[in-house]
């Protein structure tokens, strides 16, 4: 792929962008803070995902564990 198909494929990409939000009517200073607040709230959705789905992901896996298949020790186990 020549860099010439690319930043014209890049071009397109950003004119889908601009269609499909209909931020093409606006002018540059609320194009600037339609995607600021726009790549705010995905960078939040991104950290929020890395730090916490792990941990919630963790927990359902030792529920369902405990209930389908998961024997828990008797206490004489542990006594002896």
């Amino acid at each position: 792929m020549s860099f010439k198909s690319f930043t014209d494929y890049l071009a397109w990409l950003y004119y889908q962008y601009l269609l499909i939000t209909g931020i093409y009517v606006l002018e540059p200073w609320e194009k600037s803070i339609f995607n600021s607040i726009l790549f705010s709230a995905i960078a939040m959705v991104i950290y929020t995902s890395y730090v916490f789905v792990p941990i919630h992901v963790r927990l359902a896996l030792e529920f369902f564990s405990g209930i389908f298949g998961g024997q828990p020790e008797s206490t004489m186990a542990l006594m002896n």
